[in-house]
């Protein structure tokens, strides 16, 4: 079953899918394994895992840190492909690998979707690899049937939206407002504009991240997207308040 199967058929039990975010080995690899089983058990449907950049552009404080703490810990990315497998394992779910270009160049593209697909994972997000620039990446995804996800934005105009998806799979990531990950959206006519404009550009599952933090912004969402994506919120919570609290946390948010 591809990955926009598996969407569409999560998708009919539910008003809307929860897609949560955490980087890999931060705090550590053991909360990261504690976040993921109560993220699961919550029922959240997809989960992105992050392998650490020491330039995340797409990201804001909050993830950035993260970034920047897991790799002074020394997170390389044999580990989170290990990692990876692991999760992939154990908890029946999609996972996605989201990290920056320079993370597979230095691996070697073809080599790291061979792995990547190996230990699971069903789709990639790679915010700085525009798909004119994409070429190696974009055929080595469809030789080993991972999705790469393409992201839509505000100032996406529709010809570039058109383009975008018509190179994706899986999903379209609808970026919520201008800017980085972490701070908060207004979800009002400007953004339903948008979210039509994306709508009437591919027929893939739409997913809109950025600044989504509570049940209202996920309420808000509903009827508008196939998938609420949840990142530093819950970086966040689990820094103030430990990983116990992710479970009652997202059975909040539907």
């Amino acid at each position: 079953m591809s990955l926009t199967q598996q969407i569409r058929q999560a998708k009919a039990d539910r008003e809307i899918l929860l897609m949560t975010h955490l980087v890999l080995g931060y705090p550590s690899f053991a909360v990261n394994r504690e976040v993921i089983a109560r993220m699961v058990a919550a029922g959240v449907e997809i989960i992105e895992l992050q392998i650490p950049f020491s330039e995340p552009v797409a990201d804001g404080p909050v993830i950035l840190r993260a970034n920047q703490e897991a790799i002074d810990r020394g997170v390389r990315v044999r580990q989170c492909l290990e990692f990876a497998a692991e999760m992939t394992a154990e908890h029946q779910i999609p996972f996605l690998f989201m990290t920056y270009y320079n993370i597979l160049f230095k691996y070697g593209v073809e080599d790291f979707l061979a792995q990547a697909r190996k230990v699971g994972v069903r789709g990639l997000i790679i915010p700085d690899l525009p798909p004119e620039e994409g070429e190696e990446y974009l055929a080595a995804c469809r030789k080993h049937e991972l999705a790469p996800i393409q992201i839509f934005a505000p100032t996406s105009s529709d010809e570039r939206m058109a383009k975008l998806a018509g190179h994706g799979d899986g999903f379209i990531y609808c970026v919520a407002r201008r800017g980085v990950t972490g701070a908060q959206t207004s979800f009002d006519r400007e953004f339903d504009d948008y979210i039509a404009r994306c709508r009437r550009a591919t027929d893939l599952p739409l997913a809109v991240g950025f600044g989504i933090s509570n049940r209202a912004d996920v309420e808000m969402l509903k009827g508008k997207a196939e998938i609420a994506v949840i990142g530093s919120a819950t970086i966040r919570l689990v820094e103030e308040h430990g990983p116990a609290a992710v479970t009652e946390f997202m059975e909040g948010l539907r």
